[in-house]
């Protein structure tokens, strides 16, 4: 990488890093372009060498901020050197994820409070950007190792994320209707539920008649 690749990159990260900071205490609302621009040390019009406005850079930390979770829950998965299966692993990953955000509350508020379908199948089909994760083939591979054929893994992955984020936050933030602990047995019956709905049954053979 040559010296203008990585001033570049210097001024991208700073943009994400200090967008962060004003998010995660200011609110998405009340941050301008200016405010980040300012704060990062660089010029406004530098700023949209990067992003098309605040809410692109916004998307752009949830799905950064979002793939660190996941790697790390991969890493935790790997690491166990055991054989799951498909229902299994999709468990392990989420209860990764979840211990990660309950030590980190500013992440939770601002990945929940930012986080929709859109956001997350833009990651699946984005470019990767530095040393995020690769989620659509990491998706892929997990639906490769899937029993049978899903039904609609697209609306199943949707229903799993609505599910995880829409009960969590109040869970971890407020302890409402129960704490985390307490909740993740119901959540991942659900979560299975979700899933083995979501897989193809043969059809009963018919009996033919005389």
């Amino acid at each position: 990488m040559g010296k203008l690749d990585i001033n570049k990159k210097a001024k991208e990260d700073s943009l994400l890093s200090t967008a962060y900071k004003l998010f995660t205490t200011k609110g998405v609302s009340k941050t301008s372009v200016s405010d980040i621009a300012n704060s990062a040390g660089v010029a406004k019009g530098t700023f949209y060498l990067y992003f098309k406005d605040k809410y692109d850079l916004k998307n752009r930390l949830v799905a950064h901020h979002s793939s660190r979770l996941f790697k790390n829950a991969l890493e935790e998965l790997y690491a166990t050197g055991k054989k799951f299966s498909f229902n299994e692993k999709i468990i392990f990953i989420i209860d990764s994820i979840l211990d990660q955000l309950d030590t980190n509350r500013s992440l939770l508020t601002f990945i929940s409070k930012n986080l929709s379908w859109g956001v997350f199948k833009h990651a699946l089909t984005s470019p990767v950007h530095g040393d995020d994760i690769d989620f659509l083939s990491i998706y892929s591979e997990m639906l490769a190792d899937a029993p049978s054929d899903l039904d609609e893994p697209e609306i199943m992955l949707f229903m799993i994320v609505e599910l995880i984020s829409s009960t969590c936050y109040s869970a971890i933030l407020y302890s409402e209707p129960a704490d985390l602990a307490k909740l993740k047995p119901y959540l991942y019956r659900c979560v299975n539920n979700i899933i083995d709905s979501h897989v193809s049954k043969p059809q009963p053979e018919q009996e033919t008649q005389q």
